[in-house]
């Protein structure tokens, strides 16, 4: 059978190195958290709230704090792509030593994405990863096998208007683009309903950020992961070449000095339907109701 999934756009390897990387980082991406807080206050409308949900990419996400202030007696489970970032959720999840002995409202757990336990969450929260993603198609299949029956997803990614302006001056110096592609809401929608989860709803909203330099803009970036697609340089760039960068950048700034990049933000929402039941090959129908549904009238009498 051909596999028609579109070819991977992310290269593992450049992921392992920033995933590693980011392990090391005194804190999550800034933005991530800010989109955290903003998907979290979306957390309300649910009618039912979970009583268990697993967090995604935990670490990284910047979620914890954002979802417990809108469901505080939940139990979370964090789940990591790595070693590393596995270590740096259960050090964020150590008591202190003052708080030994009492009691606690739930039990957090950590663990790595294959150890993710099947159909126990009545959330699944996946914040700012999907674009990170080197198989998109088993993530989202791997988010719908974690929920139980009725269970629902919320998650947030990057969409196809982010970082826009950066293409521009890649294009203009003849450079490949700086990151991978990002995929359109409308897409998302299409493989949650692919992969099983019913009722999508999708949503975005674009903002825009601005530094002051470029070197700030290209310290932020790197702080956000940096390039992870396919056809980014494999060898190191040089200073020659980060200074044309920075120029390119410059000359983009505004009247106030300030360099504006634009990020669009995928928001999804989608429900684990119950299974449907499997249909019978043959089905017996009596020649008495056969007889009884031919004499029905069909609709109305002209007239009535």
């Amino acid at each position: 059978m051909p596999d028609d999934r579109p070819p991977p756009a992310i290269d593992a390897v450049a992921l392992a190195r920033v995933l590693a990387r980011l392990a090391r980082a005194d804190s999550p991406p800034w933005l991530n958290q800010e989109v955290a807080r903003r998907m979290a206050e979306r957390v309300p409308l649910i009618r039912e709230a979970p009583a268990c949900w697993i967090d995604w990419w935990a670490h990284l996400g910047g979620s914890a704090a954002a979802v417990a202030a809108v469901l505080p007696k939940a139990t979370r489970i964090a789940v990591e792509p790595t070693a590393a970032l596995l270590e740096r959720s259960k050090q964020a999840l150590r008591r202190p030593w003052w708080s030994i002995g009492r009691s606690a409202s739930s039990s957090p757990q950590v663990c790595l994405v294959p150890e993710v336990p099947p159909a126990q969450a009545q959330m699944v929260w996946a914040n700012m990863m999907l674009h990170a993603s080197p198989n998109p198609q088993a993530t989202v299949a791997a988010w719908q096998a974690a929920l139980s029956t009725n269970g629902f997803l919320m998650c947030s990614t990057l969409g196809p208007d982010t970082l826009r302006e950066l293409r521009e001056v890649y294009a203009e110096q003849g450079w490949p683009a700086p990151h991978p592609p990002f995929t359109d809401m409308h897409d998302i929608g299409d493989l949650l309903v692919g992969s099983g989860f019913a009722d999508p709803v999708m949503d975005q909203e674009l903002i825009t950020l601005s530094w002051s330099s470029p070197q700030a803009v290209l310290a932020e970036l790197r702080a956000l992961g940096g390039h992870l697609g396919l056809q980014r340089s494999t060898g190191l760039r040089t200073p020659r070449w980060r200074e044309r960068l920075c120029r390119s950048l410059a000359a983009r700034a505004d009247a106030q000095g300030r360099i504006h990049l634009s990020f669009e933000l995928i928001y999804g929402h989608a429900f684990k339907a119950a299974p449907k039941p499997a249909r019978s090959q043959t089905t017996n129908v009596s020649l008495e109701v056969l007889r009884a549904s031919l004499r029905k009238p069909r609709g109305g009498q002209v007239g009535e």
